[in-house]
């Protein structure tokens, strides 16, 4: 099974209605909102990343879905393998400290398991947040416009530099140690129609919006914003904007709101939803083919 098959098949299980049918990235039980993700070795961090900016990175993906649903994070339950690797273990809790104390959030508790010898790692965290209004993915409306917080394609140019390229420091540093956006989802919560993180990829994600809403949505390849790193590093020319939409790793917030909403934090609007199904991509208001890939995909 692929993912999609996967939560599919989930679907037909026993559900309470703060799993919200598993269209969003959390759960929502009043106003306590939880979240639990994980990074597996090889996959979404490499061998070689340091220990310090794994861990912080397992922070701040999970905080990336509770800024999504616009809580304030409470607390995290860590999930964590032993594979006899004190030193490793040592940076690891290093870099965690370091997390928890930049977000404000406590560790609550959690589970250790031993790992084979030679087994990739797969570290897990649970992130409890509230929110008094916390929005879905599915709440766009036709008409709505799509806005994005930050800058676009800066955590796939840090993973190319991750792997040997050359390129800006801080692009590198969006790779291994991404910011949630905590304080913008807290302000957008309540004035959103729907909104989500930027984990796997603009595209892909703005289509998941999409369809968890009902609607066709069109992006403006033109319209996305791109850092001066970023343009520093890859260019500004129409493959290079394709391959910050469909890199990932960006951890920004994706939102939907009325054509004439102004919003109360830095957000770039890139879109429109409207009635139908699909994604289509323009640049300049002229059409552009989708690429092959939308971005990244589980299973």
């Amino acid at each position: 099974m692929n993912e999609a098959e996967f939560i599919a098949a989930l679907r037909t299980l026993p559900l309470d209605p703060g799993a919200r049918e598993l269209l969003d990235d959390a759960a929502v039980l009043g106003e306590l909102v939880l979240t639990h993700d994980m990074l597996a070795e090889g996959v979404h961090y490499l061998a070689s990343d340091p220990p310090q900016d794994v861990a912080w990175k397992l922070v701040a993906v999970n905080l990336s879905d509770l800024a999504a649903k616009g809580a304030k994070p409470r607390g995290v339950l860590l999930g964590y393998p032993l594979a006899g690797d004190g030193a490793w273990d040592a940076a690891f809790l290093e870099g965690l400290g370091e997390a928890l104390a930049a977000f404000g959030c406590p560790l609550l508790g959690g589970d250790t398991v031993a790992l084979a010898p030679g087994a990739p790692r797969i570290l897990s965290l649970t992130a409890l947040g509230t929110s008094a209004s916390a929005p879905a993915r599915s709440g766009a409306k036709p008409g709505d416009a799509l806005w994005v917080t930050g800058t676009i394609g800066d955590g796939g140019a840090g993973l190319k530099i991750a792997l040997g390229a050359e390129g800006p420091p801080e692009l590198l540093a969006h790779y291994r140690r991404p910011a949630p956006r905590l304080g913008e989802g807290q302000v957008l919560g309540p004035q959103a129609h729907a909104m989500m993180d930027v984990s796997d990829g603009l595209l892909i994600d703005a289509r998941r919006m999409a369809e968890a809403s009902g609607l066709a949505v069109t992006i403006d390849l033109a319209d996305v914003p791109l850092s001066a790193g970023y343009i520093a590093f890859a260019g500004n020319d129409r493959d290079a904007r394709l391959a910050a939409v469909i890199a990932g790793d960006d951890y920004e917030l994706l939102f939907a709101a009325a054509p004439d909403f102004d919003p109360p934090v830095p957000a770039t609007r890139i879109g429109s939803f409207a009635a139908g199904a699909g994604l289509s991509l323009t640049d300049k208001e002229n059409p552009v083919p989708l690429p092959e890939r939308l971005g990244f995909e589980h299973g």
